[in-house]
Order: structure tokens, then C-alpha cells, then sequence
């Protein structure tokens, strides 16, 4: 019984390590991506078409959910807005365009499985998922994840709900500490209903307290998986976030982790840039030793294996059509305006920078001519001033609410300046909806 074949580790670089060639002619299961292996889709499809050199079959993943989470544009920002501005235009056939041109571009480079859409639904204060949600409401956020898995998958691209049962309502980050969900159970899980009936092929488990289903996270409940599976009935791949995020204990508990989520009933373990070369051999032998002592039984990894060898079945990746105009029209479609935007050439932008999504990462796109200013720091008199999720930070709001400017935000809009003579949302940094605010201005 090969143990590898639920792992799904990565790497920090741009071209494949011999230890992971290795790893996948073995019978790995596959090979999760981040933003470090991508230096260009030319680059990308190379990379891909040398890991599927070793094995046909193999499974890569990535975390491209567009807007402010892009692995494909990570320095340039991405073609497409993120779920927040989608949700805010609130067209789901334009939902279906973007996810569809997402899934082209994808298939073109040869990733095959895609950890998004994010499903969960949000509250103001979540300090990670914010405008990678498509809104508050659970009917919105369910028909907007329905049609983003519906147009991903009409290019043969494998879709991912996460992260359930909803990490939309926490006030904590999984990837620092294990969050608690505040709200009532079943209106996190209108999402994912409408994922299971669009025929959504993977969902991952979030590192999040359930009071409802007992103290331990959901992936590693099984209660919560019992759940996704009976309730919901969904018999696709269960993928688990990240293993060395802190919601479950960090790296240095990966072991012991991944034998609970596999007995818990998670399908396929997303190991983490965190864990390296050594780790891995590590964490397929503690899988091994779990069946052999009746820990985990035997039944339960060969179900796993079977569930990943289907998914991986069910890929078709192939060069498809990517539409970037679907994106750039959401962005400009998404935009919020008030007041007077009006601005003279040469105008003083100041770009108020709060600390980075551990998720999205630092963005180097940004306002061109921006000056970037940190809390703590003086902020100078300008026309322009880009926030971001300003409800969140109170030097933000007493900086940027100045009479005469305009301030752009480029997160959720919950807060809207008093003072300020104008006032545009984007919903999102993403390149595209950064350029739909420039376009507004008039700059």
C-alpha cells in the first residue's frame, strides 16, 4: 500500500528538485504549486510537462483563485478580480467567464487541480479571508461558488470549495492559530451545498474550531468530514489545508497531523511549504507505521488513494481559450462611487500599506507613483489615498478621511470616509481592478 500516494508536498523553486521527481515516479500523489515555481506560463508548462514526464497521471495543484490570491501573476497582480468584486457585480455567468479563462489559462500550462473557489462566507472581521469571499450572504456567496465550479470545470480543470465548514465567520487566521466559528453552522454550509450539486470535485477542510461538532479542527473531526460526506453527500477527493499552518499545530506536529486527518477521513494532505525534502519519507513512514498498528486502518488509506487516483483520472488538461476581457470588464463593473473623483494630472497618490495577507502574500503591484506609507509613519498631504480594508485599521481612517481627496479602497468597503470630496471601492487589488480605479480617476 503506497502511503505517498495521498502527499501532496511542494517546493521552493522554479524547477523540480531531483527528490521530487523522485517523489512523483514513486507514486506520490502530487504536487502542490505556489507562487515560488512560477516565473511565467512559458516556464510553469515546462515545469508541469517535466513532472508528468515521470509519472502521466499526477496530480498538481494550485491556489489560484484570482484577485488578491494569484500564483500564476503573482508580481504583475492578476487578469482577474477577486470573489468579492464578482460577488459585488453579482452576474453569475460573468462568475462563470472568469472562472472559465482562470481554468484556460490553468490547463495551458498543464496545473490540473485548482484549490479555489473559496466558499466561505464572510464577516467584517476576518483578518484572512475578506475579499477572497463572494459577500456576506450565504445565498449569494452559494450561487456564485456554484457558478465558479461549473466554469473552472468546463476546462477540465479539477475545482476545490473550501474551506469548510466556512472559515468566513472567524475573527483568527488558521495559518497563525486555530480560529473558532462564531455563527450558526448551517449558513456556512449553504456554499457548499451548491458546490457538492454543481458537481464540485474536491473540497478542503479548514483548520477551524466547530463548537458544534466537538474541539478538535475540522480536519482533523471526523464529525466535520462525516458531515460534508452524509449530509451533503459528497464522495469527492477531501483535501486538507495546509498541514504545517498553526491552526493544527505547525510543521513541527506534521506527522502525527497527517495521521489524523487520513483517520479522520481526508482523502489528500496539502503538506505546506514548510515541509521539506526530510519531512516527507518522514510523514509516509508514520502512515505506514499507523496501519501496521491498527491505528489507522488499511481500508481507510486505500480509500484515500482510491478517491485521489479518480481525481486524477477525471483531469483533462489541455490547451483551452483563455478570455481576459471577462476579467477586466468584472473589475470595472464591480466599482463603487461616490462624490467628486475628479483629479488634475501629476496628482500626490499615498498608498496607506497594512500588513500583508499571510494567504495573498506582499503585492508588488500597486498606484504607479505611489508613495507607501506604514503605520507609524508621517503621511503626507495627498489627492489620492488607497486603504485597504480601512474598517480594520483606525491610523487608516483618521489619515486617509481628509477634506479635499478621494480615497480609493482596495479591500472590503465597510468604512467610508466622512471628510474625503470622493470615494471609489475596487473590492479588491487585484492588477485589473487597480487599473479600473486608475481608468475612474482618470489617471
Amino acid at each position: 500500500m503506497n502511503a505517498a500516494a495521498v502527499l501532496f508536498p511542494s517546493f521552493p523553486e522554479p524547477e523540480a528538485p531531483d527528490w521530487v521527481r523522485r517523489f512523483v515516479a514513486g507514486g506520490g500523489g502530487g504536487i502542490t504549486l505556489f507562487a515560488d515555481n512560477v516565473a511565467g506560463p512559458e516556464q510553469l508548462a515546462v515545469l508541469t510537462a517535466v513532472l508528468r514526464a515521470e509519472r502521466g497521471d499526477v496530480l498538481l495543484a494550485i491556489d489560484e483563485e484570482g484577485g488578491d490570491v494569484t500564483r500564476l501573476e503573482a508580481v504583475e497582480g492578476s487578469s482577474s478580480p477577486g470573489n468579492a468584486a464578482l460577488g459585488a457585480v453579482d452576474d453569475v455567468e460573468l462568475t462563470a467567464a472568469v472562472a472559465r479563462s482562470i481554468g484556460a489559462e490553468l490547463a495551458s500550462a498543464g496545473v490540473g487541480w485548482n484549490l479555489a473557489p473559496v466558499a466561505d462566507v464572510n464577516v467584517p472581521g476576518n483578518p484572512v479571508i475578506g475579499v477572497r469571499a463572494f459577500g456576506a450572504d450565504p445565498a449569494l456567496v452559494a450561487r456564485h461558488v456554484a457558478a465558479f465550479v461549473s466554469g473552472l470545470q468546463e476546462a477540465g480543470v479539477a475545482a476545490c470549495a473550501k474551506h469548510f465548514p466556512g472559515h468566513g465567520a472567524t475573527e483568527q487566521d488558521s495559518h497563525r492559530e486555530l480560529p473558532t466559528v462564531t455563527c450558526d453552522l448551517e449558513a456556512g454550509l449553504e456554499p457548499f451545498r451548491a458546490a457538492v450539486a454543481a458537481g464540485v470535485r474536491s473540497v478542503m477542510t479548514g483548520h477551524l474550531r466547530v463548537p458544534a461538532l466537538g474541539d478538535e479542527p475540522a480536519t482533523l473531526n471526523a464529525r466535520a468530514i462525516r458531515l460534508l460526506r452524509e449530509d451533503l453527500g459528497f464522495d469527492g477527493v477531501v483535501v486538507t489545508d495546509a498541514l504545517d499552518m498553526q491552526g493544527v499545530g505547525g510543521a513541527a506536529r506534521v506527522e502525527e497531523v497527517a495521521v489524523g486527518a487520513l483517520a479522520a477521513g481526508a482523502d489528500a494532505l496539502c503538506l505546506g511549504p514548510a515541509i521539506g525534502e526530510r519531512q516527507v519519507p518522514a510523514i509516509e513512514n508514520a502512515v505506514r507505521e499507523a496501519v501496521a498498528s491498527g491505528r489507522l486502518p488499511g481500508e481507510r488509506l486505500a480509500e484515500a488513494s482510491a478517491r485521489v487516483g479518480r481525481l486524477a483520472a477525471w483531469v483533462s488538461v489541455r490547451d483551452t481559450n483563455a478570455n481576459p476581457a471577462a476579467g477586466a470588464d468584472a473589475a470595472r463593473r464591480a466599482l463603487l462611487a461616490a462624490g467628486d473623483l475628479a483629479l488634475s494630472p501629476g496628482a500626490r497618490i499615498v498608498e496607506l500599506v497594512a500588513p500583508a495577507n499571510i494567504a495573498a502574500g506582499e503585492h508588488a503591484h500597486r498606484f504607479d507613483g505611489a508613495r507607501l506609507v506604514r503605520e507609524g509613519e508621517e503621511v503626507p498631504e495627498a489627492d489620492v489615498y488607497v486603504v485597504r480594508d480601512a474598517h480594520r485599521h483606525a491610523w487608516m481612517r483618521e489619515a486617509a478621511d481628509r477634506p479635499d481627496a478621494v480615497v480609493v479602497e482596495v479591500g472590503l468597503p465597510e468604512w467610508r470616509p466622512s471628510r474625503s470630496r470622493g470615494y471609489l471601492a475596487t473590492w479588491g487589488r487585484s492588477r485589473v481592478s487597480l487599473a479600473a480605479a486608475r481608468e475612474r480617476l482618470g489617471l
